[in-house]
């Protein structure tokens, strides 16, 4: 029986040791820093029924911890604490004292997990909000977003909408699912609508950006309280120019003359005038002397309040058709991040100005509302009843659904999509609250943690409601039972799709090639030689791991 080891005790991990333990038959050790805190006692329940998996403390990771005979004979070893830092520190312990044993890391940050996977020996360096998050886009936009995924050598496929794009027959690869009844790889390829196509000397066109606004200092100066000064003004000089026209008989020019040189800069008194006049002339004069302090306060407040605002990156104006993204942690940050290269208008929320996200979306010249979603005042500057959509992806369940609520009581009709935990929840909110989307983190990323512990090279994910697709490439085992069996024979209905056969191994000079329609190529068969691209639901990757060794 297969033995792996799991560091960490938060919703991944739990997650991973689930998917392990009950997908891959395997037998798991979970070492975690207290057992009482966090979710190390769910995950010790997970692990209780099998008796050769456990759960151990050890509150500080050191070569000794990796000596444990339990640990030493691991066939992989996979460290998904959320501190990038703490990770990679754990990771080098282990391949000091473990020098042969297969390491898999949790890191979001792309450039430093490249740096360590290139250090480390039989390493595989995996995002959770990076795989997770073109789910919470593709629930954002209406399921239909197109999701790129690069092989290992350079040619590019593409998940979209069968109707998004104009194919040709030739451009399919596969059908990936028929949405409408969530069924997985079809049988038959027309029947689906998402699928998976070659985008090779067809890209698809990029997305326009709308600009911003070339007044948005001028409009947000321009609002609140110095607005409402300027319309004063304005009606009491258009008041007082018709009355001075009236008592003074002068032509509406000369009347609004004798107007704003007196309301604002004062005016010399005419003794020798009516008494009408005279009258008119000491209020226009009482109110330019009310009127200018208070056009003066205005001014400079709202000036330092405008400055403030743009600095921080807050939204200038009302915006529509927006996407708000509330949480700016990991997951919002990729979240965030894909929005915009796709074009979508974006407003990012968080509480805490420190958070992962806020530095993205600023970078990218995202606004930023600091506050609580919990609060109208903080959804109403987000400008939530014209958004398109609100995304909810703070780590906390019961805020992320506070929220949701708020926000449709003040838009009835507003798309939510929700970053929920449990299953069972999720189906009950749907059905109490008629919020369909929600989409689970550990759910989506912890089928690829588990592959590549066993050993697959999982090249991408592809979403699928609350579920994903693996993308992955698995070598064929000397003496398997696929070895010499024809391409075709790889497929499994809706669990399986041989997508590309690549002869020789990535990355040599010579030898590669690559074979697509593994189907129309029913005269040839498979040799150790050969590394398959398939795409496969988690039971029919681990099947298909099974017919490869």
């Amino acid at each position: 029986m297969r033995r792996f080891v799991v560091w960490g005790d938060n919703a991944l991990a739990r997650r991973l040791v689930g998917e392990l333990i009950n997908s891959y038959g395997a037998q798991v050790t979970v070492i975690v820093p207290a057992l009482t805190q966090n979710l190390a006692p769910e995950i010790a329940e997970l692990c209780a029924p099998d008796p050769w998996s456990m759960v151990v403390q050890e509150r500080r990771l050191s070569a000794a911890t990796f000596l444990r005979p339990e640990l030493a004979e691991a066939e992989a070893i996979a460290f998904v604490d959320a501190d990038d830092v703490a990770n990679v520190d754990a990771a080098l312990i282990a391949r000091e004292t473990l020098p042969d044993v297969r390491v898999v890391l949790r890191m979001f940050n792309t450039v430093l997990g490249e740096g360590v996977a290139s250090r480390l020996r039989n390493c595989a360096v995996l995002s959770a909000s990076e795989i997770a998050a073109p789910a919470f886009v593709a629930a954002a936009l209406g399921d239909n977003t197109p999701t790129s995924i690069r092989l290992t050598d350079g040619q590019q496929l593409t998940a979209l909408d069968r109707d998004t794009a104009v194919l040709s027959v030739s451009d399919i690869r596969c059908g990936l699912a028929v949405t409408a009844t969530g069924e997985s790889l079809p049988a038959d390829d027309d029947a689906a609508d998402l699928v998976l196509v070659s985008t090779y000397g067809h890209p698809l066109p990029a997305p326009r950006r709308v600009g911003r606004h070339p007044l948005r200092t001028t409009r947000l100066v321009l609002k609140g309280g110095l607005r409402r000064v300027l319309i004063g003004v304005a009606a009491l000089i258009g008041t007082g120019s018709v009355v001075v026209a009236a008592v003074k008989d002068l032509s509406p020019w000369r009347a609004l003359y004798v107007t704003v040189l007196t309301t604002l800069g004062g005016a010399n008194a005419d003794l020798g005038a009516r008494r009408a006049s005279q009258a008119v002339d000491l209020a226009l004069v009482v109110a330019g002397v009310a009127v200018i302090p208070a056009v003066t306060a205005a001014v400079v407040n709202t000036l330092v309040k405008a400055r403030l605002k743009i600095a921080a990156g807050g939204l200038a104006v009302p915006v529509g058709d927006h996407v708000i993204v509330i949480g700016l942690g990991n997951v919002g940050a990729r979240v965030v991040q894909e929005l915009h290269d796709q074009g979508i208008d974006v407003v990012a929320v968080d509480r805490s100005s420190t958070a992962r996200g806020v530095a993205v979306a600023r970078s990218l010249g995202i606004p930023v509302i600091l506050g609580d979603a919990r609060d109208t005042e903080t959804l109403d500057a987000a400008s939530v009843t014209t958004a398109r959509c609100l995304v909810m992806v703070t780590t906390d369940d019961v805020t992320n659904l506070e929220a949701a609520l708020l926000a449709r009581s003040l838009r009835a009709d507003l798309r939510v999509v929700l970053r929920l935990f449990e299953e069972d929840f999720a189906r009950r909110i749907k059905v109490a609250f008629g919020i369909n989307h929600s989409r689970s983190v550990s759910y989506l990323a912890a089928p690829a943690f588990a592959a590549s512990m066993v050993g697959s090279e999982v090249i991408d994910t592809i979403p699928v409601g609350r579920r994903v697709l693996l993308v992955a490439e698995v070598r064929v085992g000397a003496g398997s039972r696929l070895e010499g069996r024809p391409f075709h024979e790889v497929n499994v209905v809706n669990e399986l799709r041989l997508v590309a056969v690549q002869t020789g191994r990535p990355g040599l000079e010579q030898g590669v090639q690559t074979f697509w329609w593994p189907e129309r190529n029913r005269g040839r068969t498979l040799d150790r030689a050969h590394t398959m691209v398939v795409v496969a639901t988690r039971a029919g990757l681990v099947s298909l791991l099974e017919r490869a060794a």
